[in-house]
């Protein structure tokens, strides 16, 4: 048996972890439960080919040194836990349904700040690093090139810039609770763990994450942070424990063309870790999973109306401005001069980049547009 056909093994990972950091304190294990049944998932359902098995296993124990090199900071500069990151927005709703285009408008504003892509993959800084990260930088720059030339479809699905604006899930990926994982990897019992876990610990890890971050970069004391991921649906009532006063901004679309898109974008990430995936498999898991989150969603929301905003793709593709405009003013922010010019800023650059095309049906994915209306009625009734 080779290296790329070996099973993955937590205690494996977690040596070699060690011996790339040369640390050996992860702090609280909590984060083991995760893992685990991620590993086992990804060994039993994954199909990896021997060349994405490699790239997990590099994936998996480059997350897991991070874990070592953040306890480390925390114990070289414990003013690090004294950071007090202000959430003002957590934009949530299914993929693929206006909320990045949101997200970065948003993250334009003098008021409120958000996680560059460059930081989610390298929120640490390195060894005698300069206040310009130029190192970090490059690296994420390479890295996003190789991503990119390994997955050439994802950039006409979804436009993505090493130094933009970035979900912060990418940084709750390094607490193996987070969807990222069943979205770039055939795992579907992790996948019933992840929606039936309790992702306190998780996301009080996220808030560590922030503190690092604005640690780095004292001028987002005097920002909001906006947060953005799909991943916040799975844990709405988590989300806003976690960050007192923070507004979930729910962006709406027909599941009609949302779903079967998303089931467009996994079927182009997974393809570099597995030969053998099954589109109709995919469509299909994501149309049952968007469905019942919605529904525990409707729940949640029942409880707190207080805290949400609502944003409807038409209303997005149509004014996206004065969207934006609209949730800095539910935040308490009135938007001013400044901030209608860092709108257009973007919204103009947007313009000249923008030139994919994202082909797809439902019906590739095993799904029809009956079906789908069916499933997703009771939300649809609501909020559409």
């Amino acid at each position: 048996m080779t290296a790329k056909t070996a099973p993955l093994e937590v205690d494996l990972l977690l040596a070699s972890a060690r011996d790339k950091t040369g640390l050996f304190e992860f702090g609280d294990d909590w984060f083991l439960e995760p893992l685990g049944v991620l590993v086992t998932a990804l060994n039993k359902q994954a199909g990896l080919s021997g060349f994405g098995r490699e790239l997990t296993r590099r994936r998996l124990i480059a997350l897991l040194a991070d874990r070592l090199r953040l306890r480390a900071l925390q114990r070289e500069h414990p003013e690090i836990l004294e950071v007090e990151p202000d959430v003002g927005a957590v934009i949530c709703g299914l993929p693929r349904t206006g909320s990045t285009l949101l997200h970065r408008l948003l993250s334009a504003s003098p008021k409120l700040t958000s996680t560059l892509s460059w930081e989610t993959s390298y929120p640490i800084p390195f060894p005698g690093e300069g206040p310009d990260a130029a190192e970090r930088k490059e690296r994420a720059r390479q890295r996003m090139a190789a991503f990119l030339e390994l997955s050439p479809e994802f950039g006409d699905i979804h436009t993505v810039a090493w130094d933009g604006p970035e979900e912060d899930v990418i940084l709750l990926d390094r607490t193996f609770t987070s969807m990222s994982f069943d979205s770039f990897y055939w795992v579907p019992d992790y996948g019933d763990w992840l929606r039936s876990a309790d992702q306190g610990k998780a996301y009080q890890e996220l808030r560590q994450w922030l503190q690092v971050l604005q640690w780095q970069d004292p001028s987002r004391a005097h920002r909001r942070w906006v947060l953005k991921s799909p991943h916040h649906l799975t844990a709405v009532d988590t989300v806003l424990d976690t960050f007192d006063g923070c507004r979930i901004v729910m962006t709406h679309r027909s599941p009609v063309r949302a779903v079967p898109s998303y089931a467009s974008m996994v079927r182009a990430m997974s393809a570099q870790y597995s030969d053998s995936g099954d589109p109709v498999a995919i469509g299909r898991y994501w149309s049952e999973r968007f469905a019942t989150t919605l529904g525990e969603f409707t729940a949640v929301r029942a409880r707190r109306p207080h805290r949400f905003v609502d944003v409807r793709f038409d209303q997005m593709v149509a004014e996206p401005a004065a969207q934006a405009r609209r949730v800095l003013g539910a935040l308490g922010l009135g938007a001013d001069e400044a901030d209608d010019a860092a709108f257009e800023s973007y919204l103009d650059r947007d313009r000249r980049e923008r030139d994919a095309t994202h082909s797809y049906t439902a019906e590739d994915f095993g799904l029809s547009a009956e079906r789908i209306e069916r499933d997703f009625a009771s939300y649809v009734e609501v909020y559409l």
